[in-house]
């Protein structure tokens, strides 16, 4: 289960590869804007101020995220962005952060651009952040003893969920589109006890606290926490700097 209050603790740092994405899409006056993985729609609300004049379609997997995005007016529905299908009119396909969790994605976005019209826009951006501390140390901990057992159906994220920037463009290059693929490294400065955690826990945790009771949670949470305080110091300001991953893709069908 997602928690959009939990996720958009960290709204800002979340949306600003977001917008460093959108900036990249060079259509003018779209007529259907779609963001598959919508999530709670702070983002997705923006769009419309880019493009007043476009229909704004949002899609995401989860009822709590859906209801959060219909909450602040985006016109959001449930549903597997894997089932989702260009209608006529669509002229940008967003994905932001999304796509990570969808095994099969890089055949789904070739798939999209083969379904969309010339002059149409596929972009999307992903973590490429699975062999950093803050997941190795989740991992770390779920297959020692005391946990193992707990967490045997815990979905495992490695270091190969994504492809890089130069895979993804070489992909969609070879389905017809003239792309744009590059890689960042955000260093996100968070502040407050344990920010890492906290962090991690909208997103990377969410599969683990669906495994566990509350007290479960809690001793996990626990023992987590002096593994990520290594990795991830706190300064003698109180912040901490956390390095974050992410590969973009822009790609616009010919």
């Amino acid at each position: 289960m997602w928690n959009p209050d939990v996720y958009l603790a960290f709204a800002d740092p979340r949306g600003r590869p977001f917008f460093d994405l959108l900036s990249r899409v060079g259509a003018q006056s779209p007529r259907r804007v779609v963001d598959l993985g919508c999530g709670p729609g702070n983002l997705t609300e923006t769009l419309t101020g880019r493009w007043p004049d476009a229909v704004i379609e949002a899609w995401d997997s989860s009822p709590e995220m859906v209801d959060a995005a219909r909450g602040r007016g985006v016109a959001a529905r449930v549903g597997d962005v894997r089932d989702w299908a260009p209608a006529p009119d669509t002229d940008v396909v967003v994905s932001n952060a999304t796509l990570q969790w969808v095994p099969d994605h890089p055949e789904l976005v070739v798939r999209w651009a083969g379904q969309l019209a010339a002059g149409s826009w596929v972009a999307f951006q992903v973590p490429n952040n699975f062999d950093a501390p803050s997941h190795q140390t989740v991992r770390d901990l779920a297959r020692r003893p005391g946990w193992s057992d707990a967490l045997q159906d815990y979905p495992f994220r490695e270091a190969d969920v994504v492809k890089s920037a130069a895979d993804y463009a070489g992909l969609l290059s070879d389905a017809g589109c003239s792309v744009d693929a590059w890689e960042t490294t955000y260093v996100h400065e968070l502040t407050g006890g344990n920010p890492v955690l906290e962090w991690i826990t909208g997103t990377a945790l969410r599969p683990v606290r669906n495994s566990l009771d509350d007290e479960q949670w809690e001793r996990f949470r626990a023992d987590l926490i002096p593994m990520l305080d290594e990795s991830y110091p706190m300064r003698t300001d109180g912040t901490t700097f956390f390095p974050f991953r992410r590969v973009f893709a822009v790609a616009r069908v010919n």
